[in-house]
């Protein structure tokens, strides 16, 4: 995996060029593929967890960022968050 840690925060420019603050609330492999999932620093702050919006986003080999682009991708890569969280809220 690369060297992307949970609760780092970085920024994302969107289609409109508009920059966000994200954070990493964690980083999972899927079938080879590395993914992270991230919600916006401001959302963190002012939101509870439950209205917290995740995006998820493939790590490529020159360490960018692409979107996920299909439904199927995106279902692996949610369920094996949703994997990670529940494995964290068992160790609890």
């Amino acid at each position: 995996m690369s060297d992307i840690e949970v609760g780092e925060v970085f920024t994302l420019s969107d289609e409109n060029n508009e920059e966000q603050e994200v954070e990493v609330l964690g980083a999972m492999d899927v079938e080879g593929a590395e993914y992270i999932a991230v919600a916006f620093v401001e959302d963190i702050q002012t939101e509870t967890e439950e209205d917290i919006d995740i995006f998820f986003l493939k790590v490529e080999a020159d360490s960018e960022f692409s979107y996920i682009e299909n439904d199927e991708e995106f279902e692996k890569v949610s369920a094996a968050f949703e994997k990670i969280l529940d494995e964290q809220e068992q160790e609890e």
